[in-house]
């Protein structure tokens, strides 16, 4: 696959924005293992090569296991996740694909009352910035550098 274009050249005060929106994301109180995995989950969903390999990485530079990135793609069969974990990627799996039904009240509530309404705030703009990238990076064919 080979690259359309380079967006952040074409219309590089808008994707300051949305790197200085990144930038606050990062400053969020939401564990950071988490926020990657929440990352990853999302690009998975778009089908996002770079972003998958980005979050991967980040994700392993954080100490996130092997085996807990390996499932991810699968996290509701596998013993790897915890609770809260669980209630973040089904919100994650819910808001990405917003189109299907929405967002439930039983995976709203039950993110209110796990990680509290800042949180869950938190929680969302970071798919929704992670859903963002996604589709700049599909939309322009970003490649991932191969290792």
């Amino acid at each position: 696959m080979q690259s359309r274009m380079s967006i952040n050249e074409v219309e590089p005060k808008i994707y300051k924005a949305m790197a200085e929106a990144d930038d606050r994301i990062e400053s969020f109180e939401l564990d950071p293992k988490l926020r990657e995995l929440v990352k990853l989950r999302t690009s998975q969903i778009n089908g996002c090569g770079y972003c998958v390999d980005y979050h991967t990485k980040e994700a392993l530079k954080l100490g996130e296991t092997a085996q807990r990135l390996f499932a991810i793609c699968a996290w509701w069969e596998t013993p790897f996740f915890t609770k809260e974990e669980q209630i973040a990627l089904k919100l994650t799996e819910e808001v990405t694909n917003i189109s299907n039904h929405g967002v439930s009240d039983e995976v709203f509530n039950n993110a209110i009352k796990t990680f509290g309404k800042q949180k869950t705030a938190q929680l969302i703009f970071t798919i929704v910035n992670t859903n963002s990238w996604n589709r700049l990076a599909i939309s322009t064919h970003m490649v991932a550098e191969q290792d």
